[in-house]
């Protein structure tokens, strides 16, 4: 590790602990009893303000009301910033407006080489979703749902929310805990407790048109919830033994919910339980159109009627 990018790490390390030796530095960061010191006295003189205690006992602790000295960023960590923000600039993330002052004000902390290597990344890296013709074109379907910051920002406060959403031209509102908001598929969801029903409903931030917080007198505890949900735990209907290729695949896309547990210590093969909803017919066509993707290389150990009856057809469209 060079020592920029090394003092740089200890800054952010002291700052956010109360106390502190020289012993702990030299075991957190592996380093000599002689090299924690000369870090120490350099960040010291970078202008932040350590008091150190005497006695046996003793060590530093970063006087009160102090803030860590004016970032500097490595070559790597400057590319690793930008090149993250240039994968993510067509996937319809909140604070968009925010991002682009973030990149902005990153360029106005780096030197002027620093800059040239990123125009130079700018023009020949491109990412999925990105119009090769024009890298820095923003498509009006890349903005997202104007809704998605406001509830962000309620969830930060809260998880118990009102929400409205419109359903073929139906408006209907929910009372909600929710559970995750998560992306899958280009698409931002809303994973939640429905506190009327009383169940796991899945709704898409797109359909949208209000959201607020639920009013206190009526919601539901966050254990209660928790041990309703237990109750309803959906049973496994969908056991699989994936081959490598098959991993392959689920590593390149996989629904949100499924997860496989490695069966051997080269992660060469797989294991696969999940539940489908046979009864949802677009989770049912969904899963379907999974299943094919994921390839031949699996062994079925058990699958739903509906579904081995879906592939069947689909299978028969291909080799009639």
């Amino acid at each position: 590790m060079k020592k920029v990018e090394r003092i740089n790490i200890i800054m952010r390390y002291i700052n956010n602990r109360a106390h502190f030796t020289i012993t702990e530095i030299m075991q957190e960061f592996n380093i000599s009893r002689s090299t924690a010191i000369r870090d120490i006295r350099e960040i010291e003189a970078m202008g932040m303000p350590l008091v150190a205690e005497v006695g046996r006992d003793g060590g530093y602790f970063v006087m009160n009301n102090s803030v860590l000295p004016t970032v500097r960023f490595t070559d790597n960590e400057v590319k690793a910033l930008f090149i993250a923000f240039m994968a993510t600039r067509n996937q319809q993330l909140p604070y968009l407006k925010s991002r682009q002052s973030l990149a902005e004000k990153l360029l106005g902390l780096i030197s002027e080489n620093q800059q040239d290597d990123l125009v130079h990344l700018n023009q020949i890296l491109l990412f999925e979703g990105t119009n090769p013709n024009n890298p820095d074109l923003l498509e009006l379907t890349d903005l997202p749902h104007p809704m998605l910051e406001k509830l962000i920002q309620l969830l930060l406060l809260d998880r118990s929310l009102l929400i409205t959403i419109k359903e073929e031209k139906i408006i209907k509102s929910y009372p909600i805990y929710l559970l995750n908001l998560y992306r899958e598929k280009s698409l931002w969801l809303i994973e939640a407790f429905d506190l009327k029903g009383e169940q796991k409903q899945v709704f898409p931030v797109d359909n949208l048109t209000d959201v607020a917080p639920y009013p206190v007198k009526k919601r539901v505890s966050k254990k209660k919830i928790l041990e309703k949900l237990s109750k309803k735990e959906e049973a496994v209907n969908l056991v699989l033994e994936l081959g490598p290729k098959a991993i392959a695949q689920f590593k390149k896309y996989h629904p949100l919910k499924v997860s496989i547990s490695y069966t051997n210590p080269y992660q060469s093969t797989a294991i696969l339980k999940t539940f489908i909803n046979v009864h949802h017919s677009e989770e049912l066509t969904e899963m379907t159109n999974w299943l094919l993707f994921l390839g031949t290389d699996i062994k079925v150990r058990e699958v739903p009627e509906e579904v081995s009856k879906g592939l069947q057809e689909r299978i028969s469209l291909y080799c009639p």
